[in-house]
């Protein structure tokens, strides 16, 4: 069994911005509590967490990792985040494991972009959010204009609960200080304000201080500070030193005692139901066991000795070794051979985890990313509101340089699109690409260091052709007659379809309003198939068609001669005739980016923009000589931006790109577009 209970629980996320020392800070909080001899350091590739051969060779993470520690009897579950906006899917997925998000912020660069991010993010999932505040003893950092621009940021609830002293050699500790030194601030302010903010929680408590004027006891003021907390009426920003340490013990201690057990966070977001028709359901992670396992999948490995393995967060429930579990709607049971708990790259068995633990399963293959576990029929359709992770629209084209090597290439695509929401392979059959898509050039170079690395798998890369569109303007109408005799039992099919446009985004539908057996009800779903080949296909740049209806109302069919092949190509014509009497238009990606880079790049960096058709929708400063600027802009016209955005910061500039929606290209790209087709796909007669 566990040995710990669930109120004595803390489980964190540690996000943030990349180089905001995550890392080093999990190092300095695990040798802290005794969970390690010694810390171990990013420049010499020996912390615990960052223990993958690429982060190593990197110097910063990639992967998501768990790790625990004790402090003062409570059991501490971290989770270490990669910060850059590349490896989004690993920090978002931590966000649904956990009942606080610790929000790193590097005192030299201040905020940046993921650390927005990651505060709304944790927001929306109903999380307590703190703000650590690390590297407050490097040089040039201003902490006052750091925490002004904070407050302006995320608001006025964000209230320091420690103060730097001695030039970040120290911390002092609010809670229970009201004097004392520090580097910038009140001590007595401070603390005034942080209890002002806390009693407000708790009536009586709240009569009482304005009656006499005196601090509540310590002990008082756990409840209405974790119900600050869970309502976001307060964020505490507190100072580290992850390298020296300064600040670490005091940080600790508000984990232990100010952050929510799980019984005190919100209820995890479950819903019951089939999807469009799901009721939200509440599970609160009590300290009962005997109540029916319920535990969400937020993390799968590809790991080369264990095989697949998942990770889950157990809401409720006792999940036991050797049990009986269930996964999502499935009615097969697998057995819980091995359970674990993870400590960087270490499985350490257990025999059993309790509400509120982290835990891991190997080797059950029936278990996706997002998944529900549970030992119960009664929670069958359960399943977790679902995260919101970034488009991938980065994109490669890829093929072996061995031949022999492309289904296993295949294979092992498929777990590496498994391990990751945000990485998808495609295959375009016109093109005979296969592309694999993510949120960047750093996402896409660690995917193929890894593909050479650990799968020796050798591949020879290209830019991908973008993702475009075609769609429709107005209705139309198309018919053919396919007629085929050859000595034989011939072929006879005849369709008569109309289309119409439907909204950006609605997709396709397929109507059927056929009347008197004109064509047989048998010969429908061949029509169909007709209708999408030449849909997936494209007519005016051999892209696949979005956004239209297709309505087949009249045909014809022959006693002797009407056969399935011959409806699937007279569907197929009808439709291509149709979308060329439509007005056809391509539709090309536009993404939002945002850009980071110093204040004095941002007049060459928007005209930048400008230059590749883009639409800058916003500029805003930030801390520290920086700004960031917001624009829309097409895919197509950022191949190898990283490169121009390095020349023009000086290296200094960082970006990340989502997808936003579909627009038409100019008639000019159309055109070129038409042209290259009907040179490689040439129309059909």
């Amino acid at each position: 069994m566990s040995l710990h209970r669930t109120d004595s629980i803390r489980t964190l996320a540690l996000v943030g911005h990349g180089a905001s020392g995550k890392t080093t800070l999990i190092e300095s909080l695990l040798a802290a509590s005794g969970a390690i001899l010694s810390r171990g350091s990013v420049e010499k590739g020996n912390t615990v967490c960052d223990h993958d051969p690429q982060e190593k060779a990197l110097g910063h993470s990639i992967n998501s990792a768990l790790v625990s520690a004790t402090w003062r009897g409570t059991q501490l579950q971290f989770i270490d985040t990669p910060g850059f906006p590349d490896f989004a899917a690993q920090a978002l997925g931590a966000l649904a494991a956990v009942d606080t998000a610790l929000i790193v912020i590097n005192a030299q660069t201040g905020i940046e972009l993921t650390t927005e991010r990651m505060m709304r993010q944790a927001a929306a999932r109903g999380l307590c959010r703190m703000l650590v505040v690390n590297k407050i003893d490097a040089d040039n950092v201003d902490l006052p204009q750091l925490v002004s621009a904070i407050r302006e940021r995320f608001g006025r609830e964000c209230l320091l609960l420690d103060l730097p002293a001695k030039h970040g050699q120290e911390v002092v500790e609010l809670l229970s200080h009201d004097q004392g030194e520090s580097d910038f601030a009140s001590v007595a302010a401070a603390h005034r304000a942080l209890i002002d903010q806390i009693v407000e929680e708790d009536e009586n408590l709240l009569a009482r201080y304005l009656e006499d004027g005196s601090d509540p006891n310590p002990d008082e003021l756990h409840a209405p500070f974790e119900r600050a907390l869970r309502a976001g009426h307060l964020i505490p920003i507190l100072f580290v030193s992850a390298k020296t340490g300064a600040g670490v013990p005091q940080l600790l201690d508000a984990l232990a005692q100010l952050a929510p057990s799980p019984p005190e966070g919100n209820a995890a977001p479950f819903y019951r139901g089939e999807p469009g028709n799901a009721e939200a359901v509440a599970f609160h992670a009590d300290a009962d066991p005997q109540k029916h396992v319920l535990a969400h999948v937020f993390k799968i490995i590809s790991d080369p000795f264990m095989g697949k393995v998942a990770v889950f967060r157990v809401h409720q429930g006792t999940v036991r070794r050797d049990a009986q579990l269930f996964v999502g709607d499935t009615r097969r049971a697998f057995k819980l051979s091995h359970l674990y708990q993870m400590q960087g790259k270490d499985y350490v068995e257990v025999e059993a985890l309790v509400p509120g633990d982290i835990g891991a399963v190997a080797k059950v293959e029936e278990i996706a990313f997002d998944c529900v576990l549970h030992d119960s029929h009664d929670e069958d359709h359960i399943h977790l509101k679902p995260l919101e992770f970034p488009l991938p629209m980065q994109g490669l084209a890829v093929q072996t340089r061995r031949k022999g090597d492309e289904q296993r290439l295949f294979d092992v695509l498929h777990k590496l699109e498994l391990e990751d929401p945000c990485f998808k392979v495609e295959r375009h059959p016109v093109t005979n690409e296969t592309v694999i898509r993510g949120l960047g050039e750093m996402h896409l170079r660690a995917k193929l260091a890894r593909l050479q690395q650990q799968f020796k798998l050798e591949l020879d890369c290209s830019p991908p052709q973008i993702a475009y569109r075609e769609t429709i303007t107005t209705h139309a109408e198309g018919h053919c007659r396919h007629k085929k005799q050859s000595g034989g039992a011939g072929q006879f099919g005849e369709v008569s379809l109309r289309i119409e446009p439907l909204a950006r985004g609605a997709g396709f539908e397929f109507v059927d309003v056929v009347k008197g057996g004109a064509i047989p009800g048998v010969f429908i779903p061949a029509v169909e198939k007709g209708v999408r080949q030449a849909l997936s296909q494209g007519v005016v740049a051999g892209f696949p068609v979005h956004d239209l209806r297709v309505t087949v109302y009249d045909g014809k069919t022959h006693a002797v001669d009407g056969k399935e092949i011959a409806f699937v190509a007279a569907g197929k014509k009808a439709t291509i005739a149709a979308i060329r009497a439509a007005s056809p238009i391509v539709l090309e990606p536009l993404v939002d980016v945002d850009v980071l880079a110093p204040e004095h790049a941002i007049g060459d960096l928007t005209g930048d923009l400008a230059a590749k058709r883009g639409q800058v929708t916003n500029t805003q400063p930030r801390s520290l000589g920086s700004a960031a600027i917001s624009a829309l802009v097409p895919l197509a016209e950022l191949d190898e931006y990283q490169s121009r955005l390095k020349s023009l910061t000086g290296g200094q500039g960082s970006y990340s790109i989502a997808f936003s929606h579909y627009a038409q290209v100019p008639p000019a790209t159309q055109l070129k577009l038409a042209s290259l087709h009907r040179e490689t796909q040439p129309q059909e007669d």
